[in-house]
């Protein structure tokens, strides 16, 4: 018996990995976050299966049904929205799971942020711009480092991914000017992959307003970066007089 943490994607069951459809059409105990994984994907789950619903569970309801599931010997997929790594709040189950002898194993699914930079059509990283991505949040219920504090790490000029913070984007711009400047280009998605998808452009100047005027409050990822603007260097990976290990020089043989 064991308990296997997929990643359900975005919300959009075509983007859902190979392993991650065959583990829920075929499994026969389940475990969702029914407040944050698309209905689309839900479905999925095998219409014989065992479904709990962890919207209403605390950490204690799950582990047990983990236990339950151990004593009838079958297992059980714990299906995350995004990827389980990024805020999946996983941890503290594999924990629990370490004390009961329970096996575990993840698999790992596309993130909102991914998502998102393909809704926008964009490339995180850019040349001479960005080379580095942040996936961060704002403190709330759960605290943050003071050393990670958004205006701290804005002093990186990193393109910047912003999870479970919609709901105090003023605050989130209000750490960000400092560093970006009213300028910077910014957007907000909302259910990035989703039906009812729907996109903010802006700049951080403006961005605050434009997502409250359109009563966004969550399930939506912030991109603060230069990323986000189409004027940038060219890549030097296709430059034809850029070689490397994977494509020879002019002439080289």
């Amino acid at each position: 018996m064991k308990v296997i943490f997929v990643g359900a994607g975005p919300g959009n069951p075509a983007l859902l990995t190979v392993k991650a459809k065959e583990l829920l059409e075929n499994c026969v105990c389940s475990v969702y976050a029914g407040s944050l994984v698309s209905g689309e994907v839900v479905s999925l789950i095998s219409s014989s299966a065992e479904k709990y619903d962890s919207a209403g569970m605390n950490l204690d309801d799950i582990v047990a049904v983990y236990k339950e599931a151990k004593e009838k010997e079958i297992d059980v997929v714990r299906l995350h929205t995004g990827d389980p790594s990024i805020y999946g709040a996983i941890l503290e189950q594999m924990n629990e799971l370490d004390k009961l002898g329970i096996v575990y194993e993840i698999v790992p699914g596309v993130s909102s942020f991914q998502a998102a930079a393909a809704a926008l059509k964009i490339e995180l990283t850019v040349p001479e711009k960005s080379q580095t991505i942040i996936l961060t949040r704002i403190a709330g219920r759960t605290p943050v480092p003071e050393s990670q504090d958004i205006s701290e790490l804005a002093k990186s000029g990193a393109t910047f991914c912003i999870f479970l913070s919609v709901q105090d984007i003023s605050g989130v711009v209000d750490k960000l000017l400092p560093h970006y400047g009213a300028g910077c280009p910014s957007a907000v998605v909302y259910r990035a992959s989703w039906p009812d998808q729907q996109i903010v452009r802006g700049l951080l100047c403006d961005i605050a307003k434009k997502t409250i005027d359109n009563g966004i409050k969550k399930t939506a990822i912030i991109v603060v970066g230069d990323a986000l603007s189409r004027e940038h260097a060219v890549s030097k990976l296709y430059d034809r007089n850029f070689s490397h290990q994977y494509r020879k020089a002019e002439g080289e043989k």
